[in-house]
């Protein structure tokens, strides 16, 4: 309460501070601004008798004293000057501004508070060397993603169409800033044709991360494959063979064969690009067809072997229902007829077994009479036994 009392005191002229501006530090914070952008650094105090305020950069040169500017440098502008506050802008902020400021109270003695400005280096637009175009089909090859500029560094992320892939990354520093290279090494294959790969580039200055791709041309040799538009040639029908080619360049041009020579019967057999097409089939077509194509890389064939049906003896209306059924029938009566043989047979024995252990049992006149009996005949049976030695 003391302390309070005497900030309203007025100075007198032994006394040039009060015990206020005496005990009291001054108020800063730390600022942080992206590379080219506006810094404001701001110094208050709560009570101040006409004492004033100093900022100083860090090389301890003075900035601002009140309302004075002491260092000629346009890009550094009061913003306000008063007892309690002296704040000063700093435009075009660049990697040399960055470090920790002083703001001073000139009491007796001088009260000093640090303020540190950091200035984040915005990375350079990524870009990927190392692309060959086009890439041949076994190569390995070596995409480089570089960015400079950044601080601090900044973080570069592959991605292989949408899935992610990992890099080796290097950074270097280039005085304040730093320079960033990740390498993506692998062996290409034709599954690489038309892929996209791209650099992504992440760092805190930036909202959305910056983005380059690229996309890989692979060439290799072709594959060829036929298709058929019909499961089983008829006499009569038409057929359609195309020959499906894949490779890059496309292999072209496409040419048909039968049993290793030209086509005989170029009326009816009608080639149109990659299709082969044949009108009103009829046995003499029966053999091997083939379709060859190439590019630089190599080239490649594909066979397909034609059997033409007569419509007759296949039958007009599919297969024989009522056949199939009867099969069916006969091979369940049959199964029903076993089950039951061996199931009396089962059953003869059974009670046979059971009769030869009662026999003369069955007439006796009482219980006591057929147990006597049973035994009876039992020893009469061990009686019967015969061994073999």
């Amino acid at each position: 309460s003391s302390i309070k009392k005497d900030c309203f005191l007025a100075p007198t002229a032994v006394e040039a501070w009060s015990p206020c501006s005496q005990g009291q530090f001054p108020i800063t914070q730390n600022v942080t601004v992206v590379e080219g952008a506006i810094a404001n650094m701001t110094c208050r105090v709560d009570y101040n008798d006409n004492t004033s305020l100093q900022w100083s950069n860090p090389a301890q040169q003075t900035l601002f004293f009140g309302d004075k500017k002491a260092l000629r440098d346009h890009r550094i502008e009061l913003v306000r000057a008063s007892w309690q506050e002296l704040t000063i802008r700093i435009s075009d902020v660049g990697l040399s501004d960055e470090g920790q400021y002083t703001c001073s109270l000139f009491t007796m003695p001088v009260k000093t508070t640090k303020a540190f400005l950091t200035v984040l280096g915005v990375p350079g637009r990524p870009e990927i060397t190392g692309f060959t175009k086009p890439a041949m089909e076994g190569d390995v090859i070596t995409l480089t993603c570089t960015t400079s500029g950044s601080k601090p560094a900044a973080n570069i992320r592959w991605f292989r169409n949408d899935k992610e892939v990992q890099g080796t990354t290097k950074v270097n520093a280039t005085g304040k800033s730093f320079t960033v290279r990740s390498s993506l090494q692998f062996q290409v294959d034709r599954r690489d044709d038309g892929v996209a790969y791209t650099c992504s580039v992440e760092h805190v200055s930036l909202s959305n991360p910056y983005m380059t791709t690229e996309v890989l041309e692979v060439h290799y040799a072709p594959h060829l494959e036929i298709t058929h538009s019909l499961i089983i040639p008829q006499e009569g029908q038409y057929l359609k063979l195309e020959c499906v080619s894949k490779g890059n360049p496309i292999p072209e041009p496409v040419l048909w064969s039968k049993d290793g020579g030209e086509l005989p019967d170029i009326e009816r057999m009608i080639v149109e690009g990659r299709e082969l097409t044949i009108t009103t089939l009829n046995k003499t077509d029966n053999g091997t067809y083939r379709c060859e194509a190439s590019n630089h890389l190599g080239t490649s064939s594909a066979e397909y072997i034609l059997f033409v049906y007569d419509p007759n003896a296949l039958g007009q209306h599919g297969p024989d229902h009522a056949l199939i059924g009867g099969v069916v029938a006969v091979v369940v009566f049959i199964t029903l007829c076993l089950i039951i043989v061996l199931g009396r047979y089962l059953a003869r024995h059974k009670g046979t077994y059971l009769t030869h252990e009662a026999k003369g049992a069955e007439d006796a006149p009482d219980a006591d009479t057929a147990i006597i009996n049973a035994e009876g005949n039992h020893v009469h049976a061990e009686e019967k036994k015969e061994y073999f030695i």
